[in-house]
């Protein structure tokens, strides 16, 4: 059975066509595709519509005059269709046809939809399929360096990473989350050397010192900036470290594997507690001499050359433009010395995934500072030939701080991740005492920790990628307003409400026939935004944006209130029990949607609050 906008989409069409062949216009057959069914800005205009700009050019009248004579033939049409006479009231609005629809048999479609598509409710598109369905795609996220724990910076990626690949899995894609863990390189010998100069000689492990594996060489790495202010020799110290690294030195590399193993144990347990998941972990220390082999032999084929200092480079010029002189610009891709960049190891990390799982796109999750970079590697792989290289997207974000200012690794002034968590737990956890909700929660604590996640990650993701952002936990913790927790609170809230009519002896209809009965104004605009769902779910995902997803949730929400504020469900029962339980088919179908949509955004479901 066609949903109302695909019966919307088809009638336009098919009046297009016919104004087409009435007027003989000579112009092509109508394109369906070019017909897009649209949300009105305002309620009294419609609940869908359809901009006639596309046939503008073709019909060489303007888009007013098309939309007021297709609206006059579906209406004219309605009389001897009964699809159409069902669907609603058509009408022009400027370029647009628009359809007021009949709000019984909408809500009856809309809800009857939810509750027989399930799970699957927002994976599937107009056309009965799901909307990204034989989509291979690949998320790269988080990407840490071994050489210090995760923090808020990292926590804004994990969450645009896993949400993306959630979003993405909705709409029906295949994904595979893979980690790229820089393992290596002269930053990862800063941390060696300090732990080297300060805590070997006192057998100091995280052990020993009760800390964090990742926490402690994060302390080693601070340890070493300072040092170095006062030894210029440390540098030049941790660049011959890095040389004997590459050579295989046994003494570096057995200092190495246990400060990574260190690091890594850390950075897996913050990842359990946030709920982040990968299906690989790809080391640079695995893939660095992959890209080394690939610059050599474009070395030889000539999309590389040698430079005078021996350092082998790309021009980039027609990536980055010109500079200020109108000079042009290389990138170095090998060391004089022989040892790689960060970019010859991202050439080989990217061509050896794309070999062990084949994908239509690469999506690396990574802040917008590497722009540049991603332009670059993009290019060099494509001139190396690698026709796949056109499927390579760079998802950019913005840095994210703190009200007091920017962090800086090497200075300590970071913001750990753990650290944060743990702050909002224990404020989540003094609200809930306040609230005198502690006995009637489950268990406090665990409530707390989802509170904490709901409000990092919800705050995190409410944001379109593309901004700098700062992060205000007091904010981010409030139970009013566009936060995680209000939306944990409206679905315990909802989810009371039905079992109060449990209790009760009332269950939510599933009779079509009752859902007729859901005509008053906030009832029909709950159940439009219900019904908006799966274009959300598309949206979102085509745009890798989460950000509009997490608004829609909130929208939902302010929905609810607005109808459980109007419409009483269990008082209703005595004098109308078709209609009360038709009202509790609506508060569950919201429910699911809620929880459906909370998932995507990493916002933890709660029962009871």
């Amino acid at each position: 059975m066609l949903s109302q906008k695909e019966v919307f989409k088809s009638a336009v069409v098919d009046m297009l066509e016919k104004f087409r062949q009435e007027n003989g216009l000579d112009c092509p057959q109508i394109d369906g595709s070019l017909v897009r069914v649209e949300n009105p800005p305002r309620p009294e205009m419609g609940d869908l519509g359809i901009p006639m700009f596309p046939f503008a050019k073709a019909f060489r009248m303007a888009p007013p005059a098309i939309a007021a004579s297709v609206a006059e033939m579906l209406k004219n049409a309605s009389g001897t269709d009964s699809s159409l006479s069902s669907l609603g009231e058509f009408a022009a609005a400027g370029p647009y046809v628009n359809v007021k629809l009949n709000k019984a048999a909408s809500a009856a479609e809309i809800l009857s939809s939810i509750i027989s598509q399930g799970n699957d409710y927002g994976s599937v598109g107009v056309s009965g399929k799901k909307i990204m369905e034989g989509r291979k795609i690949m998320v790269e996220f988080s990407s840490p360096n071994t050489n210090k724990p995760l923090h808020l910076g990292h926590l804004r990626n994990d969450a645009l990473g896993e949400s993306v690949s959630r979003i993405l899995k909705k709409a029906g894609a295949e994904v595979f989350k893979v980690n790229l863990i820089n393992n290596r390189g002269i930053h990862i010998c800063k941390s060696m050397l300090a732990y080297q100069l300060f805590h070997a000689p006192k057998n100091e492990t995280p052990q020993s010192l009760g800390m964090k594996g990742d926490h402690f060489v994060g302390q080693c790495y601070v340890e070493f900036d300072k040092y170095s202010k006062e030894h210029p020799e440390a540098q030049q110290q941790a660049e011959d470290m890095l040389v004997k690294w590459e050579q295989g030195d046994s003494e570096v590399h057995s200092l190495w594997q246990m400060m990574n193993s260190w690091t890594f144990d850390g950075l897996k347990e913050t990842y359990k507690r946030t709920g982040i998941v990968f299906d690989k972990y790809y080391f640079e220390s695995d893939t660095y001499l992959k890209g080394k082999d690939e610059i050599m032999k474009g070395l030889e084929k000539g999309v590389f050359f040698k430079a005078p200092d021996g350092s082998v480079r790309i021009d980039v010029t027609d990536v980055v433009g010109k500079g200020k002189d109108e000079d042009s610009h290389d990138k170095v891709l090998l060391r004089k010395d022989g040892t790689s960049v960060y970019i010859t190891q991202d050439i080989g990390t990217a061509i050896s995934r794309y070999y062990d799982w084949p994908f239509n796109q690469l999506v690396y999750v990574v802040a917008s500072e590497q722009n540049y970079h991603f332009k670059i590697l993009f290019h060099i792989l494509r001139k190396l030939g690698f026709s796949w290289s056109e499927k390579l997207f760079h998802l950019s974000y913005g840095l994210v701080n703190l009200p007091s200012g920017r962090m800086k690794s090497r200075e300590g002034t970071v913001v750990d991740a753990d650290d944060l968590i743990d702050s909002l737990h224990s404020q989540a956890l003094k609200a809930i005492e306040e609230r005198g909700r502690d006995s009637s929660v489950g268990n406090p604590d665990e409530v707390a920790e989802k509170v904490a996640l709901a409000a990092l990650d919800y705050y995190l993701l409410n944001v379109a990628p593309v901004k700098d952002m700062l992060f205000n936990p007091e904010e981010s913790l409030s139970f009013n307003g566009n936060t995680g927790p209000y939306l944990q609170y409206m679905g315990a809230r909802i989810a009371s409400i039905l079992r109060k009519a449990k209790e009760q002896g009332l269950e939510p209809s599933d009779s079509k026939g009752d859902y007729f009965l859901l005509t008053a104004e906030s009832e029909w605009a709950l159940i439009k935004e219900l019904e908006r769902y799966p274009d959300v779910v598309q949206k979102s995902a085509e745009n890798l944006d989460p950000s509009g997803m997490a608004s829609y949730l909130y929208d939902v929400s302010k929905s609810f209130s607005a109808f459980y504020r109007d419409c009483p469900i269990v008082g209703t029962a005595a004098e109308n029990e078709h209609l009360a339980k038709a009202r509790l088919a609506l508060a569950q179908c919201t429910l699911a949607v809620l929880k459906s949509g909370m998932e995507l955004v990493l916002v933890p479901y709660l029962e009871r609050m």
